[in-house]
């Protein structure tokens, strides 16, 4: 069986045409939306954890990127493209994404190994210490006023009922509790002073620090609960990346002929 003329050009035609339409989910005005973009889009959403790939999902991007294809189009021809914030906010975008791709390949080719998490680990073990403390204490402006709160601690005076004079308001009505922590999360000079106190203990000299002199008393000590590697790695893993990248940043201005 042939084929006329006729119809054998539209069939050829009908060939030629079928990739260029497979290629695109659609045309406006003219203008080519092409599929790779709602393939693109697709990948992200289904990465994101937001919906499953589906052709109803598939469907709402077309018309999103219909849409948005529209407006581009009118905004071009108000003349919107030509503004010179609309250049300046581009080019913010275009330099962000393409450091961005850039920096996605760094840290894909410059993995943070398991033996630096394990070793930032056993430092922030040995920082925070392994022990907790149960700490209380009265702030005041004064090393003499300090003194005289010592005293009259040693005298047998209460040392809740003394905390209400303290400057720090915070804890002043409830007898200067500090609460649980890690002598870390306290300045060193202040954290120093206590570590040397057992249970029910008072610093025999008052702890200057910026805000004052402190007179601390410690009600209580126990093991720390600190956290596993396994629970605080993703954190690492995350810190030691944004210190790669940092270094590397600071590495390339270093070169950089800067004028």
């Amino acid at each position: 069986m042939t084929l006329k003329p006729a119809r054998l050009l539209l069939a050829l035609i009908a060939v030629a045409t079928a990739p260029a339409f497979a290629q695109n989910i659609a045309v406006v005005n003219g203008k080519a939306i092409p599929t790779a973009r709602v393939d693109a889009i697709v990948k992200q959403v289904v990465a994101q954890g937001q919906q499953p790939d589906s052709p109803q999902l598939r469907e709402m991007i077309k018309k999103d990127l219909i849409s948005r294809e529209v407006l581009m189009q009118e905004a071009e021809k108000q003349g919107y493209s030509k503004d010179a914030s609309v250049k300046t906010q581009l080019e913010n975008a275009r330099q962000a994404i393409v450091v961005n791709a850039m920096v996605a390949d760094y840290v894909k080719k410059n993995p943070v190994k398991e033996a630096d998490v394990k070793a930032e680990y056993d430092r922030f073990v040995k920082e925070t210490g392994d022990k907790e403390y149960h700490v209380r204490h009265i702030l005041v402006d004064t090393e003499a006023q300090a003194n005289e709160i010592i005293t009259k601690l040693k005298g047998g005076a209460k040392f809740e009922d003394l905390a209400k004079q303290s400057k720090d308001t915070g804890s002043a009505n409830n007898g200067g509790d500090l609460d649980w922590a890690t002598p870390s999360s306290f300045p060193p000079v202040f954290s120093d002073a206590f570590v040397k106190l057992q249970k029910g203990q008072v610093t025999e000299k008052p702890v200057q620090t910026p805000n004052g002199f402190h007179v601390i008393k410690v009600d209580d000590v126990r093991a720390a609960k600190l956290p596993s590697l396994e629970e605080v790695k993703p954190q690492i893993e995350e810190a030691l990346t944004q210190k790669k990248l940092q270094a590397y940043q600071e590495e390339l201005v270093k070169k950089a002929k800067i004028q």
